[in-house]
């Protein structure tokens, strides 16, 4: 389970951006702070932050690395340096689900994208918990919503790292009324909503 912390970690900064996601570049090194489904937050301003989802974590080859798959044998020491001190970045795709601006929490697309080299944070167990607070699933249909998006695997990465947060503070219906809410939302399309339960009824058995 999450530690119960409000503290963020620095993961990268952003290379492009538009108005439902980005992609960001970190270190190879950063990507233990990264989960698929993982929450992360955008300060694009002093009073105005971004928050989304990671859906994807693609990491590029480069020359040098494409000479060290065919070596009948490479070091741990070489291995650690290209992973370290590589120059081409792991890249992470993100969807916006939502913002904050001057002090108030939206599950609305961002108004601006970020800009460049914006930094890129991984949220606490205590954003999670603000950003998904009162039982406010508005994001969900921003999920949804992404025909290209893995839905059902992203919700239920989603729910439960969620859901092992709530556990924490002894609110363990935060993902029976989420899961009810999806039934909500998905009640007209019967072949979808069953791709999502089925995903997120893994959570039951973690």
């Amino acid at each position: 389970m999450l530690p119960l912390t409000p503290v963020s970690i620095k993961i990268g900064r952003l290379l492009r951006a538009s108005t439902t996601g980005c992609v960001i570049g970190c270190q190879i090194s950063q990507i233990e702070n990264l989960t698929f489904g993982g929450m992360v937050r955008i300060p694009a301003s002093l009073d105005y932050q971004i928050y989304g989802l990671v859906y994807d974590i693609h990491i590029d080859d480069d020359g040098l690395v494409r000479q060290l798959v065919t070596a009948d044998y490479v070091s741990e020491l070489l291995i650690q340096d290209n992973r370290v001190n590589r120059n081409i970045p792991a890249e992470v795709s993100v969807l916006f689900v939502g913002y904050q601006r001057g002090g108030k929490l939206s599950h609305l697309l961002p108004p601006r994208p970020p800009l460049s080299l914006d930094e890129i944070f991984s949220c606490g167990a205590e954003e999670i918990l603000t950003f998904t607070a009162n039982d406010r699933f508005g994001y969900f249909r921003h999920i949804l919503g992404n025909q290209d998006l893995p839905t059902g695997e992203l919700l239920a990465a989603h729910l439960l790292q969620a859901h092992n947060i709530y556990l924490q503070v002894g609110n363990p219906a935060w993902l029976e009324k989420a899961v009810r809410e999806l039934i909500v939302l998905q009640r007209d399309d019967y072949e979808a909503l069953n791709r999502v339960l089925g995903a997120v009824s893994e959570i039951y058995q973690a």
